[in-house]
């Protein structure tokens, strides 16, 4: 295994987008922005959190631990979400105040109905609010509780239809290490009755589903999924691909459709049947995080319609993946074609890393704003005028 050592930005630096593009720090110095959220009056939501020591149970968690540590994903969890406000129309935020505080592990965040709803990882809370609001001062309301402890923490929220929520709720383990019992309901997409605070399974068998959006021709659900570890360093592919209601992908009894995992005792050939394979490969061990749907219409042309995905990066290969903002193209609904590198530049030299990019979404003006959530920064991709 191979991991880079997390050193941060130095002064002027920036990553790299394709020629004609401009990047700048639309927010710096922030402690670990794992996730975006943009308001309709344009204000910037940026959910600071992250992950956790894993307990050691054992010496493959000492040694994740370890690598995480170095990689910089393990850290203090600020666990606030804060509220970045570019009033000039400059490209960078002026103002930044702590929205709300006390969190846990924050993640996901939707507007819906007056209401501010947050996915903690252990449960989908909300709080009144009203656009231009700079701070919240009212106590959370539990809407659902989540599973949670070990594994996948990350709890991310959309606006489904009918103002149903899809949330997303990543596996415990790796392959059931622990057993089913611990993993029910999750490897899953729920879908939230915020009324009556109630939740069904939406679609299962998705090892840890993160960036969830909705394709704008069909308006069908897709999500990024990271894939299963310890089949070597091709295997499997993490990938993105549409959600069906109701539809089982195979965790943890098979991989992409009905390639069984032989590892996973007892086997479940019924299961197994089910499994649907998913539309489209992202490649072994990029960590897909971050997706969203470019709608708007200040990227050039060939950007419009397309995912833009962030990919966290490797720490299980010798040959480092991901580590960038990737970018698919989409026809008629479907992708289109390989994927293109977008914004990449993270390493600073083989084994050093200055950032690692997370959420990905769409500023009010159309630029595309990246949490990079080891750099501290928020970063602002825009064509040069």
């Amino acid at each position: 295994m191979k991991t880079p050592k997390a050193e941060g930005w130095d002064a002027g630096a920036a990553p790299k987008a394709p020629e004609g593009f401009a990047v700048v720090r639309f927010a710096e110095g922030l402690p670990h922005p794992r996730w975006l959220y943009v308001l309709d009056n344009g204000d910037v939501l940026a959910a600071l959190s992250s992950t956790q020591a894993t307990p050691a149970k054992s010496i493959k968690d000492w040694v994740m631990n370890r690598i995480q540590k170095r990689v910089g994903a393990q850290a203090p969890s600020p666990n606030q979400i804060m509220l970045l406000r570019d009033a000039d129309g400059d490209g960078v935020a002026e103002t930044r105040t702590v929205l709300v505080a006390r969190l846990n592990q924050p993640f996901g965040m939707a507007l819906l109905k007056g209401y501010l709803y947050v996915g903690n990882t252990d449960a989908l809370v909300r709080y009144p609010y009203a656009l231009g609001q700079e701070a919240i001062t009212a106590a959370p309301e539990k809407v659902v509780d989540l599973p949670h402890g070990d594994g996948h923490w990350t709890r991310n929220v959309v606006v489904g239809p009918n103002d149903k929520l899809l949330v997303t709720v990543g596996s415990a383990s790796n392959i059931a290490d622990a057993g089913m019992a611990v993993e029910r309901d999750r490897a899953a997409i729920w879908e939230v009755d915020p009324a009556a605070k109630t939740y069904r399974v939406y679609a299962s068998g998705l090892r840890n589903p993160n960036g969830l959006a909705f394709e704008p021709t069909t308006k069908a659900l897709y999500t990024v999924v990271n894939e299963r570890d310890m089949l070597g360093e091709d295997l499997v592919p993490d990938y993105l691909t549409s959600v069906r209601d109701g539809a089982f992908y195979g965790w943890p009894w098979s991989y992409w459709g009905q390639h069984v995992d032989a590892r996973v005792k007892p086997p479940n050939p019924t299961m197994t049947q089910k499994a649907i394979a998913p539309d489209y490969a992202l490649g072994a061990h990029v960590a897909a995080l971050g997706l969203t749907f470019y709608t708007a219409d200040l990227l050039p042309t060939a950007y419009r319609g397309g995912a833009f995905i962030g990919e966290h990066g490797s720490w299980n290969r010798s040959q480092y993946s991901g580590y960038k903002v990737a970018f698919v193209p989409f026809a008629a609904g479907r992708p289109s074609g390989p994927p293109q590198d977008f914004l990449t530049g993270f390493f600073k030299a083989e084994d050093r890393i200055a950032g690692r990019p997370v959420g990905v979404t769409v500023a009010k003006d159309g630029a595309l704003l990246v949490a990079d959530d080891v750099g501290g920064v928020v970063w602002r991709v825009a064509p040069i005028r």
